[in-house]
């Protein structure tokens, strides 16, 4: 078996100690993995938040749903109220209400009573068009349950 050392670069091919490569400095080390576990965590905590939970309150990811599919440009039309049913959530049945200028409109099945099934509920400001040319400030509820 040959041996080969590179004698015409300065000889330098068998003057390197075993012991002087692939290592790295204790703090780099240790720094590496404090970041990792870091990382790690934060990955976890936001995988927490995202599964769904018993006590979350559904209601409120549903109800700025809602919202966005039935305000044309910001303001509610009463009229596309049932456009607003398909941001429920899957297996769950949801009821949503607006009301403004003392007027009320639904969509939805009833909620139950409270003591027969518990609801989630959520309410959000907006602005309601109650008649052409005619905008007010209302509110949109939903309310989710199975």
């Amino acid at each position: 078996m040959s041996h080969w050392s590179d004698e015409s670069a300065g000889g330098l091919g068998d003057r390197h100690p075993e012991s002087a490569r692939a290592q790295v400095e204790p703090l780099a080390a240790l720094t590496a993995v404090f970041a990792v576990g870091i990382a790690l965590s934060a990955y976890a905590g936001v995988l927490d938040a995202a599964l769904p939970s018993a006590d979350r309150n559904l209601a409120d990811p549903t109800v700025e749903r809602a919202e966005r599919a039935v305000a044309e440009t910001g303001v509610v039309d009463p009229d596309e109220l049932r456009a607003g049913l398909r941001a429920g959530p899957d297996d769950y049945r949801l009821n949503l209400t607006l009301a403004a200028a003392g007027q009320s409109w639904h969509a939805g099945p009833t909620p139950p009573s409270r003591a027969d099934n518990p609801t989630h509920t959520a309410e959000l400001a907006v602005s309601v068009r109650i008649a052409p040319g005619k905008i007010r400030p209302g509110t949109l509820r939903a309310e989710v349950w199975t």
